[in-house]
């Protein structure tokens, strides 16, 4: 759906005539600015910006399936992108790739602003009755586990708190989990960085 919507929306914006002449830098930080709000509403409402986040997630499993170690995507994305712009750079042409980068870190930034650090971890804490039919739904869906801590509220009473940590692409699919469990009360917090 998204690609027919930027599709419709390039063919529509191409025949209106307007042209600004100025310098790169200008339109390096417009454009980015601009990117960075459309792929920000993007992300805000649980979609994904192209294929490299579905690509780095494919990793991100391989490797935890294989090392039983759980890395964030940002590595990923990061690298995969140095890739190319580093090939940008090599075969086609330095100034371009070099534009390139600057929107990526124009966006990159405006992104954080809207979403709340995009490519930080976030922990996601859930206090709940029955734990168990979250447990579960995080760990096959999300191949993720959940710490668990006994807790007690002044008007609930014995309950469990859980808490998980997931990435910014994962972050939709645990609420959706979450909205499944009727009666739970559930909390998200930015986690800047984790000292391993």
């Amino acid at each position: 759906m998204g690609f027919v919507v930027y599709t419709i929306g390039l063919s529509y914006f191409e025949k209106i005539p307007f042209e600004l002449n100025t310098e790169h830098f200008i339109a390096v930080a417009f454009g980015g600015a601009i990117l960075g709000v459309g792929l920000s509403l993007i992300l805000r409402n649980g979609g994904c910006i192209d294929g490299s986040e579905i690509f780095a997630n494919i990793i991100v499993k391989k490797i935890y399936n294989h090392s039983g170690k759980d890395y964030s995507i940002s590595y990923i994305l990061i690298a995969f992108n140095a890739c190319v712009y580093g090939a940008v750079f090599v075969l086609l042409d330095r100034d371009s790739a070099l534009l390139s980068l600057l929107v990526y870190i124009v966006a990159t930034s405006i992104i954080d602003h809207f979403t709340d650090h995009f490519e930080a971890l976030k922990q996601v804490t859930i206090i709940t009755k029955d734990p168990d039919a979250i447990i579960c739904d995080i760990k096959e869906e999300l191949n993720k586990t959940c710490t668990i801590i006994n807790s007690s509220g002044v008007i609930a009473g014995e309950n469990k708190t859980l808490i998980c940590y997931v990435n910014y692409f994962e972050l939709q699919k645990v609420k959706e989990i979450i909205s499944r469990n009727k009666g739970s009360f559930s909390t998200v917090s930015t986690i800047d960085e984790i000292l391993r």
